[in-house]
């Protein structure tokens, strides 16, 4: 009999034919059929449970509690109990309607009424108790998911009385699922005929959503679906706990396993895969966990303390990552056995100490490493205390002092020091151990062993405790009296060079001026009107003729050796520069931020001496940075801009003071103590940058800073520039007149003299301010001579006249260089057997026009 059947009263019960008791004997045996098979769904239902609940404490690891298992027993066997009373009153009822059948034609007796109303509705009843004590929901739903039957506890779920529930569509109680998701689902069922699994529902009374394990089972009858039947099981908590422990499962840094004895693996986490190196769960499942053990041993080892002991705890293990690649590992982990106490399966933790492990490691080397070095240093290593006493020296004090480590701890640092000298030491440790200053130098003397003097250079720095207060002095100490010498004479060959290289830029720098003058006065007097004006252009002639001479004989005082130049990046100059002051800006703290674009056009440059440009300007920046604070930044950008590259140097220390800034390139100024620069650095920057036909632009304001800004120029591309027209009237030397010479010189007053003087003489005279205009005009035309400049910016004179012999061959244009240094017998002898001849700086255009005019004239045959 269903629950919620609806079933005959008494009062209803009235004598039938034969025919009559016949069928209602069939719609007993339907109803005893229909009692059976949800009787044996139901016992299907919990035996389903039981073995779920079995199963999923075995795939999961997590010990359920026997309790339950006990109780789906105990359940089950009620359940028994319950089926055999229940067959026992339809047996007697059974009994009461075959007497009823066989006394079909005489009515029924009121005792047999009486006692088969007893025994139906102690079914139902009985039957509805068990339903309802169930802690699942029980529930049979018709084809359309209208409720038929349901119990006490689904009523409960749901929020609604059971009057209200049976008989109504189940979808007017959950929102999720929808009804389509429930009709998709119902012709899956029809399909499969059962269906197990968890499900999430909403309820619409409270808007919960809470997830159940269901069972359905399809009823079908004639092979159509007649009903839906099925229970289920409120396992949100349950659900809860496993999302929250499948997310700590997949976050876990540490990697997670579980294996069978055999080493088979049954799962991982993600960080286990990572730290093993594959890429999914499923490739490393491919794998049997016994392949990474780089020594089996080990494995054997920790599986056997597991069988033992149960747990094993921080076994260090060396494992073999997929690329080969190996992996020290801390492992934790322990046994599961089943109730039979068989090993069923090893899980655990690794921990990836392969860091810890390689820090460990350079920590042994490093402290190797600093014990050989501080032994074989050519310093000597000390330690001290607050008070300034020794405790620890390195065994090369014995040469610098001649006094064992022994003899020197404890004692006073200076105490063989000259007594001028001891207060400024006392001085700079106690700034040191009061954290005054980061690190301080000072040199001092001492009185060694043997008893001669020594200049011994110390530089010292705060040693920190534990809780970062500054507990010593950590110092190295040098002997420099050899390298203070050798300073001393070196700074006065700086200051020979530097007056040396002086002059010659001076020279340089007058050369052209001298060679407009003399032009502009040559001219003058060719036109002078009078004697009078004719005798002052001879004097102004006169005394720049003197001037000239001057010139050149600074010149031959000061020529400097010949520098190699090539092509090089301005990048890597500046790179080499810092690496050599890399070392002592980290020892004070000064940052250095290098903005180097890449596509910096190379420029042509002697490396050694731009390396050299680039090491003072940075080595000011330090020494201005540290003298006014511990630490501080220094920013180097690199960029490209009308066609020139150019080095900025930004520091952040105290900037020039205005009244000194226009100073600070000067020869032998400077602004630290006696002895500590020769104040030739910016100098000899500034005459480096120039000879390479650059600039230092420099940018200053107290207290924020100073730019050093080197601006150099790139090589520009042949054909770039525009010719010059002009061309003068005037003719007064047969020889030259009709010839046409390009005047090529980057100084515009030059190329005007030039210009002029030539074109009065009946020259076509042409003009260009680079070589690679120079290159430009000669392919567009043809000329008869060049006259060259022969330090040009960018592309060199000498480099013009190799392109052109290289193009034109023999037929290449007379070419007269024209130069305002004194050139070695040996370079000028080159350029003579090539054909090119060379007229010295400064010169008046008669003297050039009368060296025209001599190569220009034809020469005499030979007899």
């Amino acid at each position: 009999m269903r629950p919620g059947a609806v079933y005959p009263m008494p009062d209803e019960l009235t004598p039938k034919p034969r025919e009559k008791v016949a069928l209602e004997w069939e719609r007993l045996e339907r109803a005893e059929q229909a009692i059976w098979r949800n009787s044996l769904l139901l016992l299907l239902a919990l035996a389903v449970g039981l073995a779920l609940a079995s199963w999923e404490a075995r795939g999961t690891g997590v010990s359920h509690s026997m309790a339950l298992r006990i109780g789906l027993v105990v359940l089950v066997a009620l359940f028994g109990v319950y089926v055999w009373s229940k067959k026992r009153e339809l047996g007697d009822l059974r009994a009461l309607l075959r007497d009823l059948h066989e006394a079909a034609v005489s009515p029924p007796t009121e005792a047999q009424f009486e006692k088969l109303l007893q025994i139906v509705s102690r079914s139902q009843h009985g039957y509805r108790e068990l339903i309802d004590s169930l802690d699942h929901a029980v529930f049979t739903l018709s084809p359309e998911g209208e409720v038929r039957v349901a119990n006490r506890y689904m009523a409960q779920v749901l929020g609604v009385p059971i009057p209200e529930l049976i008989g109504h569509p189940f979808d007017d109680f959950v929102s999720e699922p929808d009804r389509d998701e429930a009709q998709r689902a119902l012709q899956l069922l029809v399909d499969r005929g059962s269906w197990t699994g968890r499900i999430a529902t909403r309820v619409r009374k409270n808007g919960e959503l809470r997830y159940f394990e269901c069972r359905f089972q399809a009823v079908q009858a004639e092979g159509q679906l007649t009903a839906v039947s099925g229970w289920a099981r409120d396992v949100t908590a349950l659900h809860e706990s496993e999302v929250r422990f499948h997310e700590l499962f997949e976050s876990l840094r540490e990697g997670i396993f579980f294996t069978t004895p055999d080493g088979e693996i049954l799962d991982a986490n993600p960080a286990l895969v990572r730290m093993l190196g594959f890429q999914s769960k499923d490739e490393l499942r491919a794998h049997n966990f016994r392949e990474f053990y780089v020594d089996p041993s080990q494995r054997d080892s920790i599986v056997q303390e597991m069988q033992a002991a149960g747990v094993a705890q921080d076994r260090e293990l060396e494992l073999r990552r997929k690329d080969g690649s190996h992996l020290q590992c801390l492992a934790s982990g322990f046994a599961i056995h089943d109730t039979s106490g068989r090993l069923v399966r090893l899980q655990g933790t690794l921990v990836d100490v392969t860091e810890r492990f390689e820090i460990k490691r350079r920590l042994h080397q490093e402290q190797e490493f600093v014990r050989r070095l501080i032994d074989h240093f050519p310093d000597m290593i000390a330690v001290l205390d607050r008070e300034g006493r020794f405790t620890y020296t390195s065994p090369r004090v014995h040469d610098v002092l001649g006094f064992s480590p022994d003899q020197v701890v404890g004692e006073i640092i200076g105490f063989r020091a000259h007594p001028d000298e001891k207060r400024r030491i006392e001085e700079v440790i106690a700034k040191v151990v009061g954290g005054e200053v980061p690190s301080a130098q000072v040199e001092y003397r001492t009185q060694h062993a043997d008893g001669t003097w020594r200049m011994l250079r110390v530089c010292a720095g705060p040693v920190l405790d534990a809780a970062g207060k500054i507990s010593g002095v950590v110092a190295s100490g040098r002997d420099v009296t050899e390298s203070v010498h050798a300073e001393q004479q070196h700074a006065q060959k700086e200051k020979f060079a530097a007056m040396g290289q002086m002059m010659a830029g001076a020279a340089h720098e007058l050369n052209n001026p001298l060679t407009a003058i003399l032009g502009v006065s040559d001219l003058l007097r060719e036109r002078a009107a009078d004697d009078s004006t004719r005798r002052q252009t001879e004097i102004i002639l006169q005394q720049a003729r003197r001037a000239a001479g001057i010139v050149q004989n600074l010149l031959a005082f000061s020529r400097p050796p010949a520098q190699g130049r090539s092509k090089i990046q301005l990048g890597d100059i500046v790179q080499r520069a810092l690496a050599f002051h890399r070392p002592s800006l980290e020892q004070k703290k000064i940052s250095v931020e290098l903005d180097s674009p890449e596509g910096l056009p190379p420029m042509e440059g002697d490396p050694k001496l731009l390396t050299q440009v680039f090491s003072n300007i940075i080595a000011n920046a330090e020494q201005a940075i540290s003298a006014a604070r511990g630490q501080g930044t220094l920013k180097i950008r690199l960029s490209t801009s009308n066609g020139n590259v150019s080095a900025a140097f930004t520091d952040d220390g105290p900037g020039i003071p205005p009244e000194i800034a226009a100073k600070i390139f000067d020869p032998f100024f400077t602004t630290k103590r006696p002895g500590g620069g020769s104040g030739l650095g910016l100098t000899i920057c500034l005459a480096v940058t120039k000879e390479h036909g650059g600039t230092i632009e420099v940018k200053s304001s107290p207290g924020a800073g100073a730019t050093f800004r080197v601006v150099l120029p790139v090589p520009v591309e042949p054909g770039s520039a525009r010719l010059a027209a002009g061309a003068g009237s005037l003719s007064n030397d047969a020889a030259l007149h009709g010839h046409s010479v390009l005047v090529v010189d980057d100084e515009d007053s030059i190329r005007e003299i030039v210009h002029e003087g030539l074109s009065a003489r009946g020259m076509k005279v042409g003009g260009a301010a680079s070589s690679e205009e120079a290159l430009a005009h000669l392919s567009a035309g043809a000329y008869d001579v060049v006259l060259c400049d022969f330090n040009l910016p960018g592309l060199k004179g000498g480099e013009l006249f190799e392109q052109l012999r290289a193009r034109h061959g023999s037929a290449v244009p007379l070419f007269v260089f024209m130069t305002g240094d004194l050139l070695d017998p040996s370079v000028i002898s080159a350029f003579d057997e090539k054909g090119a001849h060379v007229l010295q700086k400064p010169f008046h255009v008669a003297a050039l026009a009368k060296l025209l005019s001599d190569l220009l004239q034809p020469q005499p045959a030979k007899a």
